[in-house]
């Protein structure tokens, strides 16, 4: 099944993620795009978290979701959507705590909230693992890795939410996907990808 990712990063890489689980929390746009990207990779288990429901005008970037979907679970929904392969995936219909009793290799944040990506921090560092920060904004996105460096230095606040376009989504969940595999192949270094399409695409990267 997993024949020209094995011709890639090999056995052994490809063994190490069959060991590996992951937490996405948020199953958005975002979501959509890092748990359907994550989901036939050979992960032993992915966990989705949300509160939420979906709505009609959710459809347009939120692209496992059709018009027969306004008002399910959004994590439920999802986790049913991505049952392509071998791996276990779990829904946990409701809000996210630092707390929470699972046993994961790294957390993507998906959400946007920045009170949950505190929370995100907190249960990342508290249990020794990376996280991935990740966020759409018109034409800019934000993602990166995250250790023993604090996000908020890169993040903002909660204000307005604005448009979206639904490739900025997928190109910024695209790269947090790919960011969170080299993580758990043993590649965990943190770094923070600015992205800027308004005119042409625009990539500053941080080191720290």
């Amino acid at each position: 099944m997993y024949r020209r990712q094995i011709e890639l990063i090999g056995k052994e890489k490809q063994d190490i993620l069959s060991q590996r689980s992951v937490l996405i929390v948020g199953c958005g746009g975002l979501g959509n795009i890092i748990a359907t990207t994550l989901s036939c990779i050979g992960l032993e288990n992915i966990y989705l978290i949300d509160f939420d429901i979906i709505e009609k005008h959710n459809i347009h970037r939120q692209f496992q979701f059709s018009l027969n979907d306004v008002g399910e679970s959004k994590a439920k929904k999802l986790c049913e959507k991505i049952k392509r392969c071998d791996t276990k995936i779990e829904a946990i219909d409701g809000y996210f705590d630092e707390n929470l009793d699972i046993e994961v290799d790294i957390v993507f944040d998906a959400t946007d909230n920045f009170e949950v990506r505190k929370k995100i921090d907190k249960f990342a560092k508290n249990n020794q693992i990376p996280w991935i920060y990740a966020s759409v904004e018109e034409w800019h996105g934000q993602v990166g890795v995250f250790k023993k460096t604090s996000f908020e230095i890169f993040a903002t606040k909660n204000h307005n939410v604005k448009g979206q376009l639904p490739p900025m989504v997928n190109l910024i969940g695209s790269i947090s996907s790919m960011l969170g595999v080299k993580c758990l192949i043993g590649d965990s270094k943190e770094i923070f990808y600015y992205v800027n399409f308004e005119k042409d695409l625009e990539i500053k990267k941080f080191s720290f």
